[in-house]
């Protein structure tokens, strides 16, 4: 059988850091309120323009004035033994890439003993090093991260179009592994940041690290790649040669196919990477009871199952043809490459839910579920990515449920007519390798998601099996998907001032746009955290300030520190609340750490373990104030 396998504010420390700065009742118990019906059944909604992210994906003239970047040290590598692939081959997750070691760079030490630093307009230093592999069709490097500055940029590019570049901050890279670790990630996979897959045979690694930071402060290696050995690169639509994979014959273009036009753009292809190998899989948009515009996304247990893979997620997004058939990728086609926070992952029912952490695209549909279970003879509908191919469609209908268990590490069973998982059988088109976690559709709404099966072209009356919603539903997704309120927490936005060192905050986009439009000193490092937008009960405004002698702001939660700065520091422009945190732990809250620089006399503020560490190791101007308030990672 073929198995598709199964992420008290302190004063004295406060006024220390300013002065460096140039019911009613009644009779007996009420009766309680009846419970409220628990929500079983959710439309879909559209993904308005609205708010998007900043593109990670840019030109090199809007990243750094320095020409097509540093010259790289290279790395060679020869052709992949591909018959490593057999044994990894019969996941079910469609294997597309292995893991190749590069002995050159697999150690802090080795790596610096390889790169050439050379200095910046900005004072700083960058080097780069250039790793390509013959016979590729794309690379996704191991950045193994010991200690890593949060204001240092990272970007990936291909040599052949340094032009493109893919840039995040060392922030955002503390932060995927700081998710890593909070879910039990252990050992290196956990202190690993996965380059995204740019579709070429050599990928350039550059690193660049602000004024102030000597090189011997980063300790990051490069112990492996993983060789993508299947074509998954997106194509520009002027190309000629057909773009379709060679997929079972049966399988339904699923742009012919209008009476699933809006259920197919809910769903993404997903590309990922586990110990070095890389899989591609099927998942999709959900929306949740509020409409919240939340990025929830269903796939499958077997195809990622802890948040060290999750990390890794990459999605295609209208991965689809133009038209009918015509082996050419639709225009539409866009990429999010941010990973996701894994928030339940169970194998009774072989689900695997997740919350992106880039915004989806407009367009994109966060489709509606339905938490009832579903009765035999019920038409269903399957829309996913065979072999990592074009979006496909199947039409079927559901046999029966039944009881599915595992036999071997890659072989599973299913017995009787009652169980976690739907039996479905095929009437037009089938399913592969790929198709893992793609939905199943009754009418409009997801009802099950795929873990494996016999169906093929070649194999008439043959079933696959879904892991049914309902089930994963009660068990735990309805605590996100069917909750009657859900946090209004908003991103906070980080820039550095290349030019001061200090950094800014803003909880407003469209300052975070003007900003990034308006001062090309301002380096934009992402989300630093997340915030209230507004006051509610158990929080408190932060307030800001600007230093109009320096340019620096300013921000504290203390009504009293913002009295005395007000009093105290004429260049001190009060602004107002900016967004409202705890003083106090709970609610699922983090600490701010709270950083005095004594040379500039501006502040810095992190969420980060890792970057507090490192700023406290590392720069010895910068006075450790301890707690400033209490803030989320996650929205």
């Amino acid at each position: 059988m073929r198995w598709i396998w199964r992420d008290k504010w302190q004063w004295v420390a406060v006024l220390l850091a300013v002065a460096g700065l140039a019911g009613c009742g009644g009779g007996g118990e009420a009766e309680p309120p009846p419970p409220s019906a628990p929500i079983l059944k959710v439309e879909s909604r559209t993904q308005a323009l609205g708010v998007q992210d900043v593109p990670a994906i840019k030109s090199r003239a809007m990243v750094k004035g320095y020409g097509s970047g540093p010259v790289p040290v290279q790395i060679a590598l020869g052709p992949l033994d591909l018959s490593k692939s057999a044994a990894l081959q019969d996941s079910g997750a469609q294997l597309i890439g292995l893991a190749r070691p590069i002995k050159a760079t697999d150690s802090p030490a080795a790596l610096a003993a390889q790169l050439h630093w050379q200095a910046t307009p900005d004072g700083g230093l960058v080097s780069a090093l250039s790793v390509s592999a013959e016979g590729a069709h794309g690379l996704r490097m191991a950045l193994q991260v010991d200690s890593l500055p949060g204001n240092a940029m990272v970007r990936v590019y291909s040599q052949d179009h340094p032009e493109t570049v893919f840039e995040i901050s060392g922030q955002q890279i503390l932060q995927s592994i700081d998710r890593n670790l909070a879910a039990g990630g252990m050992g290196v996979d956990a202190h690993t940041w996965w380059t995204p897959e740019l579709g070429s045979a050599e990928q350039t690694l550059e690193i660049e690290l602000p004024r102030g930071t000597s090189a011997d402060m980063l300790r990051v290696s490069v112990p492996q790649v993983s060789h993508i050995f299947e074509d998954l690169s997106l194509p520009s639509q002027e190309a000629l040669s057909p773009t379709i994979k060679v997929t079972d014959p049966c399988n339904l273009d699923a742009t012919c196919h209008d009476d699933v036009a809006n259920l197919r753009d809910a769903v993404a292809r997903m590309i990922f990477t586990n110990a070095g190998q890389t899989y591609a899989c099927t998942g999709t948009l959900l929306n949740d009871s509020q409409s919240s515009g939340t990025p929830y996304f269903l796939s499958a247990n077997h195809c990622i199952s802890s948040q060290t893979v999750a990390s890794t997620l990459q999605t295609d997004w209208f991965y689809r043809s133009a038209t009918c058939n015509s082996q050419v990728l639709s225009s539409a086609s866009t990429r999010r490459l941010g990973g996701a926070t894994l928030l339940y992952a169970s194998a009774a029912s072989d689900t695997s839910f997740m919350r992106l952490v880039d915004t989806p695209p407009p367009g994109a549909v966060f489709a509606g579920w339905d938490a009832a279970a579903q009765l035999a003879g019920e038409s269903v509908v399957g829309l996913h990515h065979p072999q990592a191919d074009f979006l496909k469609v199947s039409y079927g209908s559901i046999g029966s449920q039944t009881n599915c268990a595992s036999t071997s590490s890659t072989q599973f069973s299913c017995t009787g007519t009652s169980g976690n998982f739907y039996r479905v059988l095929w009437t037009s088109g089938t399913t592969q390798g790929g198709s893992s976690g793609s939905a199943l559709f009754h009418g409009n709404y997801v009802v099950g998601t795929l873990y494996g099966g016999d169906a093929s072209c070649s194999l008439a009356g043959t079933a696959d099996y879904y892991g049914r919603f309902d089930i994963a539903y009660a068990a735990g997704l309805k605590q996100w998907l069917g909750a009657a309120t859900v946090p209004a927490r908003t991103p906070v936005f980080r820039f550095f001032n290349t030019q001061t060192g200090a950094h800014f905050y803003t909880a407003s986009a469209d300052e975070r746009d003007f900003v990034i439009r308006t001062y090309p000193v301002f380096q934009y490092e992402n989300v630093a955290f997340y915030a209230y937008l507004n006051a509610s009960s158990g929080m408190n405004p932060v307030f800001r300030f600007f230093n109009t002698a320096s340019g620096a702001h300013f921000y504290t939660i203390s009504a009293g520190e913002r009295d005395f700065v007000e009093a105290t520091y004429p260049t001190f422009r009060y602004e107002g609340p900016s967004w409202y945190a705890q003083t106090i732990a709970g609610n699922g809250a983090t600490p701010m750490f709270r950083f005095f620089n004594t040379r500039t006399g501006a502040h810095f503020y992190t969420i980060s373990s890792a970057e507090r560490d490192f700023v406290v190791a590392s720069y010895p101007d910068f006075r450790y104030e301890g707690t400033a308030y209490f803030a989320w990672t996650t929205p």
